[in-house]
């Protein structure tokens, strides 16, 4: 689907050429003498359109010139969350009609955070997976124009909305699709085909370069599975050489059977979605390769199934991870952890400035959070503030959750250095504590995203989150080590700031 931005006045909307319109009206009085803005203030007198967010009014050839399908949407306070509301409501309504070109035209200008908001709701809702299915494209939304008063003044929050739009999209696909049409060896080409991007590299280690690297957690998750497993390692560098990455490390179980500790058959196709975690990863990686910012990003992503056969791991087995930690295994359907030891071990090689790991890791997050936010959890202050003001501007919401040393205590056990569960009261912080045993050499965070990463039912498909979230992480980072650099340059000469240097977040 492609966008594109324009100004666009009330008046110059009735001609342009569209399928459907879509016009949004902000709360209060509708001013203005053309003809859109008499038949919305008209709409709202008579109470057809309320000020309330997401409110729509569908018409069909309404004016002259104008497209055959009129949308009038409200968008409330204005504010990001209700654009967004207003967004999919009115796109919702459009599709009704089957539109291969829509315009998206704000009454009133709006800004940046506005802007963003409306394109990413519109991508939303726009989206189809056709992959796995026989039916050529349907005729759903090709291309969308954004109309603003003032276009120059929005391309920079357009490009970025746009990208992040790409981003999602590719997570959502990857997330999608059913496990033999994303084996690990399949979502490791789906990687190198990222290496092609400006300032992208791919490397992909297999199971022979992961016994000789002593990831014996990793490779004991994978024993049981016929599908080799794969090591994704991803580098997009963008900053300085030399300077430290952030490094994403996304859970890449493409298919969870639970193993010996099987899981119930109700609902278990949906396990294909456990690699949600790698995909946004991936989701992350193809917006870089759009947007290019100024930082470096590693991202890691170890890949393999959870299945059964005469090799699988079992309850009671002992694994030693490429930290040199053992773990006693109590239930192989927490596996997610297992994998992710190894990877966070992997990471302190880059010497990084942050690393952040996604998982679909636990029931219980779901339990806590639902659908709404992500889990968060870190001991780094500055680093879970900077996340959580991520989720809050891209509206790809997380909430910090506790990480109390008492909560290891379940994890003790008689035969290992650690056992990978410690019972049913507070999974999701515990799994984090397992995790954070692995992490102790650098600001880490911890993305729990069990709930949010797919929805279940009849809207059943990956949401691509958090890869808004994420992205929106690394460019305020990119942004503020930009300026830290510029404040840098404009020091005279032998002149010191007086500054201590911190890890940043």
């Amino acid at each position: 689907m492609d966008f594109q931005l324009k100004t666009l006045t009330l008046s110059r909307a009735v001609a342009e050429k569209a399928d459907a319109l879509i016009v949004l009206f902000a709360d209060g009085a509708i001013a203005g003498q053309d003809p859109l803005a008499r038949l919305a203030s008209e709409a709202r007198k008579a109470g057809d359109l309320p000020d309330k967010a997401g409110k729509t009014l569908a018409l069909y050839k309404p004016l002259a010139g104008a497209s055959r399908s009129v949308v009038l949407a409200s968008l409330g306070d204005g504010k990001p969350a209700s654009v967004r509301s207003a967004v999919l409501a009115a796109v919702g309504a459009a599709k009704a009609g089957k539109p291969k070109r829509l315009a998206i035209v704000f009454a009133q200008a709006p800004d940046a955070a506005g802007l963003r908001a409306a394109v990413l709701a519109a991508s939303e809702a726009c989206y189809v997976y056709l992959t796995t299915t026989s039916k050529a494209e349907p005729n759903s939304v090709r291309d969308v124009l954004v109309g603003v008063a003032d276009a120059p003044a929005l391309k920079a929050a357009f490009d970025e909305a746009v990208a992040t739009a790409t981003g999602i999209e590719f997570a959502k696909e990857w997330g999608n699709r059913p496990a033999n049409h994303c084996t690990p060896t399949v979502l490791a080409d789906a990687a190198r085909g990222l290496g092609k991007l400006p300032k992208i590299k791919c490397e992909v280690l297999d199971h022979k370069d992961i016994v000789k690297l002593g990831m014996g957690a990793f490779a004991g998750v994978a024993q049981g599975a016929s599908e080799p497993l794969r090591f994704i390692v991803l580098n997009y560098n963008g900053g300085p050489k030399g300077e430290a990455p952030v490094v994403l490390v996304g859970k890449g179980i493409t298919f969870d059977t639970g193993g010996v500790s099987l899981k119930p058959a109700a609902e278990m196709d949906e396990m294909k979605f456990d690699m949600c975690g790698a995909a946004s990863v991936l989701g992350v990686f193809r917006a870089l390769g759009e947007l290019q910012p100024a930082l470096n990003v590693v991202g890691l992503i170890p890949a393999c199934e959870n299945m059964n056969d005469g090799k699988a791991i079992k309850p009671g087995d002992v694994l030693k991870s490429m930290s040199g930690q053992t773990i006693e295994v109590l239930n192989t359907d927490a596996e997610g952890r297992l994998i992710l030891s190894d990877a966070l071990t992997y990471a302190k090689r880059f010497s990084p400035a942050a690393v952040i790991d996604i998982a679909t890791l636990t029931g219980a997050c779901v339990i806590a959070l639902g659908g709404v936010r992500s889990g968060l959890f870190s001991a780094d202050d500055a680093l879970a503030s900077a996340l959580e003001k991520a989720g809050e501007a891209s509206l790809d919401r997380c909430w910090r959750m506790p990480l109390d040393d008492e909560y290891s205590e379940g994890l003790k056990s008689n035969f290992a250095d650690m056992a990978n569960v410690a019972g049913r009261a507070g999974g999701a912080v515990t799994a984090a504590k397992f995790l954070q045993k692995f992490a102790l050499d650098y600001p880490w965070a911890h993305l729990d995203i069990a709930g949010t990463a797919w929805k279940s039912g009849a809207a059943k498909g990956s949401t691509g989150r958090p890869v808004g979230l994420l992205l929106s992480y690394l460019l305020e980072r990119a942004a503020g080590t930009a300026g830290a650099a510029s404040g840098r340059a404009k020091q005279p000469a032998g002149k010191k700031t007086g500054r201590k240097a911190r890890s940043a977040a």
